[in-house]
């Protein structure tokens, strides 16, 4: 299997374990939304807390000329954690959400 195609498959189980957690309040849920061929991977909540919609992008990830960019996180530990425990190294990861004259104190990827 490529690169590619291995980052594909890691960043979508680890979307889809993160989706099956549910909610401890409201009727929310959250959804995966997977494009292979533009290399862009969501995590978004749907849903309703009483009388308040909830939608909302909590993980936004695409892969650009071979990295994995973390566009937006808004998980709790970091998403690139469990991005380099199933093995993909941290230079080949770029913090999009971080300024670009930031990244090179993160021990990711700059660009």
């Amino acid at each position: 299997m490529d690169t590619l195609e291995s980052y594909r498959q890691i960043i979508e189980k680890i979307l889809s374990e993160y989706a099956a957690i549910p909610y401890a309040y409201g009727d929310i849920k959250s959804e995966v939304v997977f494009d292979s061929t533009n290399n862009r991977y969501l995590l978004v909540n749907v849903g309703w807390d009483g009388e308040r919609r909830v939608h909302g992008c909590i993980v936004h990830i695409d892969i650009i000329n071979g990295k994995i960019w973390i566009q937006r996180d808004g998980t709790e530990h970091g998403i690139a954690d469990d991005l380099t425990g199933a093995g993909i190294p941290k230079d080949q990861i770029i913090l999009g959400f971080r300024e670009p004259e930031l990244r090179q104190y993160t021990g990711y990827a700059v660009a």
